[in-house]
């Protein structure tokens, strides 16, 4: 039986909650907005059986610190590879969705050394979405926009963070009550803290850093086996891109697979489905 601990540690300059749990080769799992590490609660019981897994939240999310600055994806990536050096960790297999898959893309870029394979669920590249943008995409990405806007979203969301999480759990997902009770009352909570909202917002303020870090490399192929893993259902990543062709972009060694009746967040609607495609993925990982 695996027992998650809950644990902190002060890496690049902030203080990290993570959560550690398992033994044997380490794989980490970033998650995305609007989630905290809460997120992995299907996978880390599961990949904890022959892994150890490491579940952080990001910076400006859940427990870990929410600094006004720093929210770049080389920063975050930083953040990272302060912690694995933290913990003694020097390789790791990394597992990332949405927010979480955008810094785990710049970690594999900028640490490749350290990645022996990458999962990325439900994300398209932060360079592609800027570059392809239209009318269309925008429509379905206006939170990225309205994120970027300095001040007016705190204020709009303040009290209102049931309403607002509530919307993009249910548009997001294949069956909108798939998050719900509990589950949903901790995400609340969550994001009720003193600075979660201002941290989730600054998370995105950092787009325009983010794609010229990405353009500067947007020639380097990432060199270790990846897997793109994306919800059939989703209307802003499966519906919209060719995933297959996205990725294909990104990385040389690619296996692509969407995965069917599941929205944007397949770790939690698509448990069983996930599991099995993760673990298949990291056999042979031996850290």
């Amino acid at each position: 039986m695996i027992t998650p601990a809950s644990h902190t540690a002060h890496a690049n300059g902030i203080r990290q909650n993570y959560i550690d749990a398992g033994e044997g080769a380490p794989v980490v799992l970033l998650h995305g907005f609007p989630e905290t590490n809460f997120a992995w609660r299907f996978q880390i019981p599961v990949l904890g059986e022959l892994y150890r897994i490491i579940a952080p939240d990001l910076r400006g999310y859940g427990e870990t610190d929410k600094p006004a600055t720093g929210y770049d994806k080389r920063n975050m990536a930083k953040d990272l590879a302060a912690l694995l050096d933290e913990l003694g960790i020097d390789r790791i297999a990394l597992v990332g969705h949405d927010r979480g898959a955008r810094v785990a893309t710049r970690f594999a870029k900028d640490y490749p050394e350290r990645v022996d394979r990458l999962v990325v669920m439900d994300n398209v590249p932060t360079r592609i979405v800027a570059r392809d943008i239209n009318a269309e995409i925008a429509k379905s990405y206006w939170f990225f926009l309205f994120h970027l806007i300095p001040d007016l979203p705190e204020t709009l969301i303040a009290g209102k963070e049931e309403q607002w999480l509530r919307w993009f759990f249910s548009d997001w997902a294949y069956d909108p009550s798939s998050i719900s009770g509990e589950a949903f009352d901790t995400y609340v909570r969550a994001y009720r803290a003193p600075g979660a909202v201002r941290g989730a917002m600054a998370d995105y303020r950092a787009n325009a850093e983010d794609v010229a870090q990405d353009l500067e490399d947007a020639d380097v192929k990432i060199a270790c086996p990846t897997l793109a893993l994306w919800g059939e259902s989703f209307g802003a990543v499966g519906k919209m891109f060719d995933m297959p062709k996205v990725w294909a972009e990104m990385a040389d060694n690619l296996k692509a697979v969407a995965i069917p009746r599941c929205g944007h967040l397949p770790h939690e609607e698509r448990p069983e489905a996930v599991n099995a495609l993760l673990l298949e993925f990291l056999q042979g990982w031996q850290g």
